[in-house]
């Protein structure tokens, strides 16, 4: 690997970080594995962490939004896709932003962050590609620890726990880090140092990752995510981060000006200027869309929780607004969108989320379905008792009403 690509890199060069900026763009939803440390979030402006983003774009929408922000940060040197899900388990879409973008700027620098599952499979399109930094979560080397961290793998079509399914994500990692590393590709190994599970495990990480070629290593805390299988762990003591940094820095240069971003950051990692450019590409009309046929043949009306009518982005709980959509044969159409109405004369009559339960119930009287990027059990009985089903998906809302359809059709084979 150049080093003098890599000293363009905020995250691989401590001297970049002040002089050049990277954009994360969040064109990869998927996640192939489950960590207990793990809750992603796609609506979450206040919170800093992987995995969270304010909305998800398609490669085309990826490649308008980087043009505004190149337009904007000269400085910008590095373009990332760090998920929000795992860059690789949305490969078709991480490759497409990636070949856009290139033809628009040739000398840009293109960074992927992945758990390393796919890796094997990948790495050869990677490097033919032109990635020339990749990030790989590394956070154990022994099976029994990684059965603690990782509640499913899921690999090949099928879904391995325990144990078994961390063995197969450890021999991928290591596989595909020495074949990226002997292809002169730059490798950075993050490590989530979680006291009382791995904390001890940190050195002998970063031992083996060393000799597997990797060029630097990034210990981070553990950070409690609400609603993650780890929610009750105590945070992890930067301090302690801090001396296991200093004992593992004799081994393997450490990074230590980590922001740990989200997977839509932009600008420099001390000054993030995400909020600049939220929500700044415009969706696209999608009110009447031409598929091809579809095995279905019901008439269906789909309620879809969505910011801008282009991504399933919003959680039940957080809609303002249903979009209404007719879903018939080989076609839907948007046929208006729904405000939440006061159901309630007064606040005497009923305390506020009992109205505005009331108010979405009303909102969604005569649909068939509600498709959500996520949604309460106590919500899904609610729809239910009203013939309502709900169908949490998050991509796009054209795909998002296929699948909506497709198990409604499901549902009325089963009667």
């Amino acid at each position: 690997m150049s080093r003098m690509l890599t000293d363009k890199h905020p995250c691989f060069s401590s001297q970049a970080q002040e002089q050049y900026a990277r954009m994360h763009l969040p064109v990869a939803p998927r996640c192939n594995i489950s960590c207990n440390y793990c809750s992603r979030k796609f609506d979450c402006v206040n919170e800093s962490h992987p995995g969270v983003t304010s909305e998800l774009l398609s490669p085309a929408d990826a490649l308008a939004k980087f043009e505004q922000v190149k337009a904007a940060i000269p400085n910008l040197s590095v373009v990332g896709i760090a998920g929000p899900g795992d860059a690789l388990a949305d490969w078709n879409e991480t490759r497409e932003t990636i070949e856009l973008i290139k033809k628009k700027a040739p000398g840009m620098l293109f960074c992927l962050s992945t758990n390393g599952l796919l890796l094997p499979e990948y790495a050869p399109e990677i490097v033919k590609l032109g990635v020339r930094h990749i990030t790989v979560t590394v956070n154990c080397t022994d099976p029994i620890v990684g059965a603690q961290i990782y509640g499913a793998v899921n690999y090949q079509g099928t879904r391995y726990v325990g144990a078994e399914g961390a063995e197969i994500l450890l021999n991928n990692q290591q596989e595909g880090i020495m074949y990226l590393a002997g292809h002169g590709v730059a490798v950075k190994v993050n490590l989530v140092m979680i006291k009382m599970v791995n904390d001890w495990h940190m050195p002998a990480v970063v031992k083996k990752v060393k000799q597997l070629g990797a060029c630097l290593t990034n210990i981070m805390p553990f950070i409690p995510a609400p609603g993650s299988v780890f929610s009750g762990l105590p945070q992890t003591n930067m301090r302690d981060v801090m001396a296991m940094r200093a004992v593992c820095n004799d081994e393997l240069k450490q990074m230590t000006h980590c922001r740990q971003c989200r997977a839509d950051a932009i600008g420099l990692l001390a000054k993030d200027r995400n909020s600049e450019f939220r929500n700044c590409v415009a969706a696209a009309p999608v009110e009447l869309v031409e598929r091809k046929a579809l095995p279905f043949v019901g008439h269906y009306k789909v309620a879809v929780t969505t910011k801008f009518g282009k991504m399933v982005d919003l959680n039940f709980g957080q809609a303002e607004e249903f979009y209404i959509y007719q879903v018939n044969n080989n076609r839907y159409e948007l046929m208006e969108t729904r405000s939440l109405e006061e159901n309630c004369t007064s606040d005497e009559d009923c305390d506020a989320k009992e109205k505005r339960r009331e108010s979405m119930l009303a909102a969604l009287r005569d649909c068939d379905a509600v498709l959500t990027m996520r949604i309460s059990y106590q919500a899904q009985k609610r729809l239910l008792k009203r013939g309502i089903m709900s169908v949490e998906y998050c991509y796009t809302v054209g795909s998002g009403l296929y699948y909506a359809a497709e198990q409604l059709e499901l549902k009325a084979d089963a009667r």
